[in-house]
């Protein structure tokens, strides 16, 4: 993709003109180190072993259908942010694409939705290494009794690591995402690889067979059947636009940024279609495997297990535990970055608008942290949840806000990119972001639609629906603030005064 438009632009329009050194992020990251954020914050390792089976109940075999499916729609909304990171350089990520295209208030309330998305995910992925932490310590036999509060102790020392590492080093937090997802990943991909030869020989467990009917929808499901299984692979890729939270801190932002974007989207949609394939097919296409399938508690460590030893079981069940850390730590990472460039930008650098003396959001982080315990507790406390429900419960919110921030994001390219013609992009290419649109859109009616009138799920849109006001009644009732953020990313993106919508 073309970035001539941001080589003409000044090197100073970076990084905010107004920013002391004190002030300033550091620029210390390559393009792997964005990578890592944004792999790790996807998870792979721990999405393909725990969202496929959601969408069996609805698209039977056809899973690695639903998620080729959901990998084009997600390049898709991965052109949107290609484009504008190489337009934009900055740490809010929507908050500032949004915000220098449709508005201050709207960018806030862009910015305050993936601060929630990050902090629920954050959650989520805290839960399943509690989850799977006390599963490999007990199968293992490190700790054969353990209390029932056991994952949420777990839960609560994961909580403090990943502030820690953020609040230390960002590169030393990003380098260590990426080696614990990469060989996360490296080892489920010897299990697939393993399993496909063995299909493939004819000598796989209970006579399963390579076949490629996993790509055929079943006689009698609706398109509309199969698209409630695309939305599972969709939210698998939710985090892959983590790098943008890095524009500040890249060596060479508008080149590594884009790249780490459309690379992990690429690759995350391969491992997902040809895992997922051989997944399906090591369980089989019959009813039978389709059922078993659908029940696994995980879906590869269950094949590792069936096709090469028991104790293969284990080692992917550390895999996934190692996996959900590096995307806690994602979470919190990127969440502090968001709420340290918002709040920077509507007080000035005191409070959570200030860095440590390392460099990084300290205290930002730290408020993050607290936040995902609070939501804990509360759960705990009012709810009487246990891990299981708060994985699923945040992982649900924190979807359902991300999928309105996405929309936003890709109206804002348009208006930026087709409007108001700022970047040297053909017409046609308007399809992209249009389409795109209308992926999110469905895939949010379908989340919602019908309404769950009791049960848990009757509190998702709720709350997912109450952190988005909030927003929106702060920036209608602050005025001032408001005009402040936008003569920030006024200067910090080179905009005319008249360009950011009031």
């Amino acid at each position: 993709m073309s970035d001539s438009s941001a080589d003409s632009r000044s090197d100073s329009l970076l990084t905010p003109p107004a920013a002391s050194p004190e002030r300033a992020l550091r620029r210390t990251l390559n393009v792997w180190q964005a990578i890592g954020l944004s792999m790790a914050l996807m998870a792979p390792s721990m999405a393909v072993n725990i969202n496929p089976q959601a969408a069996a109940p609805s698209v039977g075999r056809a899973v690695p259908l639903a998620f080729l499916i959901a990998t084009i729609g997600v390049l898709l909304v991965a052109y949107v942010f290609v484009r504008l990171c190489q337009y934009f350089h900055h740490s809010g990520s929507v908050y500032a694409f949004v915000g220098a295209t449709l508005g201050p208030r709207s960018g806030v309330v862009a910015g305050w939705g993936l601060i929630g998305t990050y902090l629920f995910y954050g959650v989520t992925t805290s839960s399943v290494v509690g989850i799977f932490g006390t599963s490999f310590l007990q199968r293992t036999g490190l700790w054969s009794r353990p209390p029932v509060d056991a994952p949420f102790l777990l839960t609560g020392c994961v909580l403090l690591l990943a502030c820690w590492l953020t609040v230390a080093s960002v590169r030393r937090g990003t380098n260590v995402l990426l080696t614990v997802e990469g060989a996360t990943v490296a080892l489920i991909l010897v299990i697939t690889a393993v399993v496909l030869v063995r299909l493939l020989a004819g000598n796989a467990p209970a006579g399963h067979r390579f076949t490629l009917s996993v790509f055929s929808v079943p006689p009698g499901t609706a398109p509309s059947a199969l698209f409630l299984g695309v939305v599972f692979g969709f939210l698998s890729f939710a985090g892959f636009e983590a790098a943008s939270t890095l524009g500040e801190e890249a060596v060479n932002p508008r080149r590594d940024i884009p790249r780490a974007i459309l690379g992990t989207t690429l690759f995350g949609g391969a491992f997902f279609v040809v895992v997922t394939a051989v997944e399906m097919m090591g369980f089989g296409t019959n009813a039978a495997g389709v059922g078993a399938f659908g029940g696994s508690a995980s879906l590869v460590g269950d094949l590792g297990g069936a096709y090469l030893s028991p104790w293969v079981g284990n080692v992917v069940t550390l895999g996934a535990t190692v996996s959900a850390f590096g995307c806690c730590l994602a979470c919190t990472v990127g969440s502090a970055r968001l709420l340290f460039a918002l709040t920077r930008d509507g007080l000035g650098d005191r409070g959570l608008g200030r860095v440590s003396r390392r460099g990084t959001p300290a205290h930002a982080a730290g408020v993050v942290t607290v936040a995902m315990a609070l939501v804990l507790g509360v759960c705990i406390v009012a709810f009487s949840a246990v891990p299981e429900d708060t994985f699923v419960w945040g992982g649900t919110i924190g979807t359902l806000i991300l999928l309105v921030v996405y929309g936003l994001t890709t109206i804002g390219a348009i208006r930026l990119i087709f409007v108001q013609r700022r970047m040297p992009v053909p017409m046609w290419q308007v399809l992209i972001p249009l389409a795109a649109l209308g992926l999110l859109g469905y895939t949010l009616y379908r989340n919602v639609i019908p309404y769950p009138a009791s049960g848990p799920g009757h509190w998702f849109p709720i709350v997912a629906g109450g952190w988005l006001a909030a927003a929106v009644v702060a920036v209608l009732s602050a005025p001032g603030a408001a005009r402040r953020l936008g003569r920030q990313l006024t200067e910090a993106e080179g905009l005319h005064p008249d360009e950011a919508a009031r």
